[in-house]
């Protein structure tokens, strides 16, 4: 029986010392922490000045403004606040596939799950999971205990890929469960249809969530190797087939996932959304501290 032990290894954590994930823009947290909050307090960071009214507090007020003006000013400062993250993972049939040289799109998935669950709650910030196929399984709010970090490894490792893939339709459901705005971080081989899909996504962005998708790839899937007549299995309904000649529908399929490719990726962009393309025969924690690098010198 699988262990949470089983998808957090020391291998995978130590590339990511000395490197934190931070919010770009303005978060609702629930304690003082690294990141914007748009609640307004008097410590940490200056932001304006505003004229005294009525009920102010006395110890607010700027009396150099006074002393030139001898007008009443109270100084406003924004606090800052730690980082409400929830993980969307990915547990669709189509996750469940292993190609020929990497490892199942699933547990590359939840590896690297554990891996951002991990980072966060050791910066402190409150995070949180939700997995699903055709529709929401479990959903586990956002804490920053650090025993909250077993209850999330314990969802990831006894979930197993189900139904067809939804994510369109989850995006669209998520403000139900996660009601705050915050950082999402999408663990998906995005196997949806793409405009439905960038629509979900315009509609959490301005709703004020800050996103960033990590799109899981096979290399067969991008590099499309078969060479030989072969059955082509739906891995989403279990049933439905195909008898294909490889070579002879490559440059196809080669031409429409780039079509594909390109269509998500600039649609991203322009909702300012981060595309982190991961490939399973590629270290998962290497190629999210290069991710995190840029991140942070961005």
């Amino acid at each position: 029986m699988a262990s949470p032990s089983d998808i957090l290894h020391a291998e995978d954590i130590a590339p990511l010392h000395n490197l934190q994930l931070f919010a770009r823009g303005v978060m609702e947290g629930v304690t003082t922490g690294l990141h914007a909050s748009p609640h307004k307090g008097f410590s940490v960071e200056f932001r304006q000045h505003r004229p005294y009214v009525q009920g102010d507090e006395i110890r607010r007020l700027d009396w150099k403004i006074f002393g030139r003006s001898d007008r009443f000013y109270i100084r406003e400062y924004e606090e800052e606040t730690n980082l409400r993250a929830t993980i969307v993972l990915d547990a669709s049939g189509s996750m469940n596939y292993k190609g020929q040289k990497g490892h199942e799109k699933f547990e590359y998935a939840r590896k690297l799950a554990a891996s951002l669950a991990y980072l966060l709650i050791s910066q402190q910030d409150a995070v949180g999971l939700l997995t699903f196929d055709s529709t929401m399984r479990d959903y586990i709010p956002a804490k920053s205990r650090a025993n909250h970090l077993h209850q999330l490894l314990e969802v990831m490792v006894n979930t197993q890929p189900g139904a067809e893939t939804g994510l369109a339709n989850v995006l669209e459901l998520l403000p139900t469960r996660v009601k705050r705005r915050g950082l999402l971080l999408i663990i998906s081989d995005l196997f949806d249809d793409a405009a439905a899909l960038l629509k979900a996504v315009g509609v959490l962005r301005r709703q004020g969530h800050e996103m960033i998708v990590f799109q899981i790839w096979d290399r067969d899937e991008l590099d499309f190797p078969f060479s030989r007549w072969s059955k082509f299995e739906n891995l989403e309904n279990g049933e439905d087939f195909i008898m294909l000649d490889p070579p002879a529908i490559r440059n196809g399929y080669l031409k429409v996932l780039a079509e594909y490719r390109e269509a998500l990726r600039d649609g991203l962009r322009k909702h300012e959304v981060d595309l982190v393309p991961m490939v399973t025969d590629e270290p998962h924690a290497e190629v999210l501290r290069k991710y995190l690098s840029l991140r942070m010198r961005r």
